[in-house]
């Protein structure tokens, strides 16, 4: 299925990130995936594997895309300062989901 193909689900998130959502259990586990898509549009972090939303390095990328995809992390990681922090410098309003 071309929903497994790495190159394709990309040129998909590209385009429009919620398009993760259609993509393949597997790659929605692929960090390398998860993290090109999430620097793109850090709310896709909602698609990803839950393993990955307890990824520190990754959650970072996520937030400091789109402070509001701290709602979608690991508790575990809104409650880390340096996270929040992250999220809170590009939008304040993500002060909510710490």
């Amino acid at each position: 299925s071309l929903k497994r193909d790495r190159d394709v689900v990309l040129a998909a998130v590209a385009e429009n990130g919620s398009a993760l959502n259609w993509a393949d259990e597997t790659l929605k586990r692929d960090r390398d995936c998860i993290l090109a898509v999430v620097t793109r549009d850090g709310t896709t972090l909602k698609f990803a594997d839950e393993s990955l939303k307890r990824d520190r390095e990754l959650v970072l990328a996520a937030v400091a895309q789109n402070g509001l995809a701290l709602y979608h992390a690991d508790e575990s990681l809104r409650r880390d300062r340096s996270v929040v922090l992250a999220a809170l410098t590009q939008c304040g309003l993500a002060l909510q989901y710490a």
